[in-house]
């Protein structure tokens, strides 16, 4: 998974770049606030993203702030960096957007374990986002067959939104996922023998005639 670290301190910057590829994670460096909204404004973008609090340019709250008033419904977990480590300050972060808040200096294992935490969340709501979009899909595919449908009275075929007529099983296939398997009912079956009895009559009638 991709992480954005957004830190001005080339040390710490280059520390953490260090950590987040050991632990296997895709690391992309800014080096200030403005390049961090730059990367972050590209597509494909990190959605996991590591900020200082204080660093030229944009500061890491603010950016948090704007990627929610940017994008409300799309998802990021952002973790705010800074050696300004009281509760006051942890919950002014996380009041503009902020999911978690790391004082400096950190404990490695429970930045690792926060970073994790993070990825796992950030991947679970991708998940939910995406089944989301499945069941909106099949939503969409079945209001299609709701509402009036035109059909002929006699042949049963039915208008399209072209304007052109279409069997039965034709128009429902192209409007869900149904699928068909043809068989006869008994009174149609009853139906079909009785007119296969008359014309095998009828033909042996024909034939008695000519001889």
């Amino acid at each position: 998974m991709k992480v954005l670290i957004a830190e001005d301190d080339a040390s710490s910057r280059m520390m953490l770049a260090s950590l987040l590829t050991k632990w296997g994670y895709t690391v992309i460096l800014a080096c200030d606030g403005n390049e961090a909204w730059r990367i972050l404004s590209e597509p494909e973008h990190p959605h996991v993203v590591i900020l200082d609090w204080i660093m030229p340019g944009i500061e890491g709250p603010e950016i948090v702030q704007l990627l929610r008033e940017r994008e409300p419904g799309q998802l990021y977990y952002a973790i705010i960096i800074t050696t300004r480590g009281t509760k006051d300050s942890a919950v002014s972060a996380m009041d503009r957007g902020a999911d978690d808040f790391v004082g400096k200096p950190f404990d490695i294992a429970e930045l690792r374990a926060r970073i994790a935490v993070g990825c796992r969340i950030n991947g679970l709501q991708n998940a939910l986002s995406e089944h989301l979009q499945k069941l909106e899909d099949t939503l969409a595919r079945v209001k299609q067959l709701e509402g009036i449908i035109p059909i002929c009275m006699y042949c049963k075929k039915i208008r399209d939104d072209h304007n052109s007529w279409n069997q039965l099983e034709q128009y429902i296939s192209g409007h869900s996922e149904a699928e068909f398997s043809h068989g006869i009912c008994p009174r149609c079956a009853e139906e079909q023998q009785a007119i296969i009895t008359k014309l095998s009559r009828s033909m042996q009638g024909s034939d008695n005639r000519t001889r």
